[in-house]
């Protein structure tokens, strides 16, 4: 028991090496996975096994917007109130309690652990079709006040110029949005002194590190957040927050945690590994 214990922990711990970027084709099916439209990328590619596309599923859970969990016996992957747990070659997945047949194992393969598609995107509530050898997941959306969310556009701004880029993954929005309502703490007053422009800052001003808008079909906002870190340069200002984050729909500000503000990032980034993140306009040299 100790044996296999230890050869599933070495399993999952290299199943959470960092993906690099490639477009997802099995050069022997010709499979290629997009979700929302979006080509996926992932270091291994997906293939057919008893009439089954099989992928990597951190790389299907996480861009289905579902925590994946390891443990040295099993893998839990969450999202929202569904909780599905999966062991390495056994045919039977638990979801919320009950017991599910799996058609084919979950099985290792170059240091990943590779699932069926089908069962791991409709369990996450997608819809899965195949055309022109491409599996295409589509996602439901993310509705704000009865809104269909089409782009989360992200500005960030540096000393030489700006740079503005977009999101068009509807679990990325959901998985966003989710972390700035779910992390706004108290309502705060505004600070005395916060900017956009990284040039009128000073020791105690807060400074705007990112601008997030959920945008209609029209592309117009129908909800924003901006993050706002504490300028400190140095100097020890104990009274002060470190993150607050201004709901500008609201027109409100309130706390935010350092935690949460690294989330969000962290959403980012591996939207832009994934292919995810199209930059609208550049102006940084």
């Amino acid at each position: 028991m100790l044996k296999y214990a230890s050869t599933f922990l070495g399993v999952i711990l290299a199943g959470m090496i960092v993906m690099g970027p490639a477009s997802i084709v099995n050069a022997e099916t010709g499979n290629k996975i997009q979700i929302d439209g979006a080509v996926i990328a992932s270091d291994v590619k997906p293939e057919t096994k008893n009439g089954r596309i099989m992928v990597p599923l951190r790389m299907i859970s996480e861009n289905l917007g579902a925590e994946v969990n390891w443990s040295p016996s099993e893998v839990t992957l969450l999202k929202n109130h569904i909780r599905v747990t999966l062991k390495l070659n056994s045919s039977v997945a638990v979801k919320n309690g009950e017991s599910v047949q799996l058609d084919v194992k979950p099985y290792l393969k170059n240091n990943r652990i590779l699932v069926p598609l089908r069962f791991i995107a409709e369990t996450f509530g997608c819809t899965v079709s195949y055309n022109n050898a491409t599996v295409s997941i589509d996602t439901p959306p993310l509705l704000i006040d009865q809104v269909e969310i089409k782009a989360l556009q992200h500005e960030y701004h540096m000393t030489m110029g700006g740079v503005v880029q977009q999101i068009k993954a509807n679990t990325y929005h959901e998985a966003i949005y989710n972390i700035f309502v779910e992390n706004k703490r108290i309502k705060v007053d505004a600070p005395a002194k916060f900017s956009w422009s990284v040039h009128d800052t000073e020791a105690g001003s807060y400074y705007k590190i990112g601008q997030y808008d959920f945008l209609d079909g029209n592309g117009d906002s129908v909800q924003r957040f901006d993050i706002y870190t504490l300028v400190n340069m140095g100097k020890h200002l104990p009274e002060s927050p470190e993150v607050l984050l201004y709901d500008g729909t609201e027109e409100q500000w309130y706390l935010f945690s350092i935690d949460a503000r690294d989330a969000v990032n962290q959403m980012m980034n591996r939207a832009a590994q994934n292919g995810l993140l199209t930059v609208i306009s550049n102006s940084v040299p």
